[in-house]
């Protein structure tokens, strides 16, 4: 592997800018690493080599003559197979929409193009980003980089696989319920989603409109930052972006944590982590007091209901969505996305709704009840440890749904009330798999938890550790 390819995604890009580094070279280590090592995780959907290169080429001759597009100049950057870029395939995981050529090019990536990075092609991800594990049958399993006999959490699977790697230094993700968090945490690197309404989803694929959330995974905080500052903003072009600026998120990240208030959740868990998770979250809490941060347990509204309500909104418009390819291509879907969806075509207007109607007022409660305590709320990403591939390819049945519904039990309520959220790195547990720390924030406070991410990261060098045979 390219030495190259080991560096965070910050230091490369300083590199680059300077010249040290050509974009050229990166793009290659890039293109090598995901035709190899990339396929053999199952993480590839398809790479675009010339027009990468072409791109490199016309970056070096730039910055030659003193030009630089921007922060990202040079960076190779791969993403998950629903990010439209006219005139290629975009086929969302699923045969399908195999062949599917896109019309236009999502609003995120003209932004990543505009600051300088290299779009080497779409990695792969669950069928229509519906599922919590990883799984899919129609482009393969990913696997995760730590223990490929593990997944490596959904739905951008091929994403967090290729970050944690060292196959590329970012990805941009999608998050209706943990797409972003879960797998950055099953896979050892931090993952943010960002408020809902912060970045565009125009020409992203859509699963469930009022839930689906846009953001970067990447190795460090630092490197989310660049990423979510690059792509965030508001968009004419999707009216549900909010107008309010997002700032330089990367500024105030090295202010450390002292005088921070982080509250704990001990009640109103859906699920309560497994004994090596609660173990990793005692030491999480441990290093944020000798930073100087004001713990405390902090008692939230419970979950289950939230997660209850967003179950609803998110299976009626999936449902809504895919009503005409459920009823004329039912059987070309993946099972474990059927059992996902098909609860959608049972519920009421009325329960769609009320869920809809109740949102507002819960997140005020919640905003109150907890932020009035705490600047930032701490949790385990994931009460549970990472499975084994065999262990969740069970078809959709029963038990696929029982441990889908446990690995996302203290996210989806982020999702529901709209709140940004990011996992990073807090331990590995007793079968050297990785295990998240999941930080959540009020409205627009992505810098104050990618500032904690990174206090947190940079004292425990969690984000430093390589999977075997990456680096």
């Amino acid at each position: 592997m390219s030495p190259l390819l080991d560096l965070p995604l910050a230091e490369l890009a300083a590199r680059l800018r300077t010249g040290e580094v050509t974009a050229r070279a990166a793009t290659e280590a890039a293109l090598t690493a995901l035709d190899t090592r990339g396929r053999e995780l199952v993480a590839v959907a398809r790479l675009w080599p010339e027009k990468a290169l072409a791109r490199a080429e016309a970056l070096d001759r730039a910055r030659a003559e003193g030009r630089v597009l921007g922060p990202l100049h040079g960076v190779p950057l791969a993403h998950k197979d629903m990010f439209d870029r006219q005139g290629e395939l975009s086929e969302w995981g699923t045969k399908i929409h195999r062949g599917r050529v896109a019309e236009r090019t999502a609003t995120v990536i003209a932004r990543l193009d505009a600051a300088g990075a290299i779009d080497l092609g779409r990695l792969n991800m669950v069928e229509f980003a519906l599922g919590i594990t990883g799984h899919n049958a129609h482009t393969g399993h990913p696997r995760n980089p730590w223990d490929p006999s593990r997944i490596t959490g959904g739905s951008t699977s091929g994403g967090a696989a290729a970050v944690a790697a060292r196959l590329v230094p970012g990805t941009l993700g999608s998050d209706t319920g943990g797409s972003i968090r879960v797998p950055a945490s099953l896979c050892g690197i931090v993952g943010i989603k960002p408020t809902w309404g912060r970045v565009s989803r125009h020409g992203v694929m859509p699963l469930s409109f009022s839930l689906d959330h846009i953001g970067p995974l990447a190795r460090t905080a630092r490197d989310c930052a660049l990423l979510l500052e690059a792509i965030a903003g508001p968009d004419p072009l999707d009216r549900t972006t909010s107008a309010r600026p997002p700032g330089a998120l990367a500024a105030s990240i090295d202010a450390g944590v002292k005088g921070l208030r982080i509250g704990f959740a001990r009640e109103g868990l859906e699920i309560a982590p497994e004994a090596e998770i609660a173990a990793l979250e005692r030491e999480a809490m441990a290093v944020f007091r000798a930073l100087g941060a004001r713990v405390h347990e902090q008692p939230i509204p419970g979950m289950a209901p939230l997660n209850a309500l967003r179950r609803i909104v998110l299976t009626v418009e999936c449902a809504a969505l895919h009503r005409e390819l459920v009823r004329t291509r039912r059987a070309d879907y993946n099972p474990e996305t059927l059992a996902r969806m098909m609860p959608g075509f049972a519920l009421s207007a009325v329960d769609y709704i009320r869920a809809l109607q109740l949102r507002t007022p819960l997140l005020e409660r919640f905003v109150a009840e907890v932020f009035g305590a705490c600047d930032v709320l701490a949790l385990p990403t994931c009460p549970v440890r990472t499975p084994t591939l065999a262990e969740t390819d069970t078809g959709g049945d029963s038990r696929f749904v029982e441990i889908s519904t446990a690995m996302g039990s203290a996210i989806g309520f982020a999702n529901y009330l709209g709140l940004p959220a990011l996992s990073v790195p807090m331990g590995f547990d007793s079968r050297g798999m990785p295990v998240g720390l999941q930080l959540v924030g009020r409205p627009f406070a992505e810098a104050l938890l990618l500032r904690t991410a990174h206090a947190f990261e940079t004292q425990t060098g969690w984000t430093s550790r390589r999977p075997p045979g990456a680096g």
